[in-house]
């Protein structure tokens, strides 16, 4: 069974999701950098998962600021 969760809550949520995003971003981010040199391939790898966890980041900051990345 679904538990309803009030707007207070599901801001919560949203903003722990988004840190979460950025912290994985950034670990990847760093995996890349570290790969580079020695495994190209896992370099690519951590560098797609990058640009994914962005994204997320992007959709997330869109959700809980809108407009404020207008480009």
């Amino acid at each position: 069974m679904t538990d309803v969760v009030d707007s207070d809550e599901l801001l919560r949520r949203m903003h722990r999701a988004r840190a979460c995003a950025m912290e994985q971003e950034r670990t990847w981010r760093t995996r890349s950098e570290e790969l580079r040199p020695t495994d190209p391939e896992g370099s690519r790898e951590a560098a797609v998962r990058t640009i994914a966890y962005e994204a997320v980041l992007r959709v997330l900051d869109e959700v809980l600021t809108p407009g404020r990345n207008a480009q």
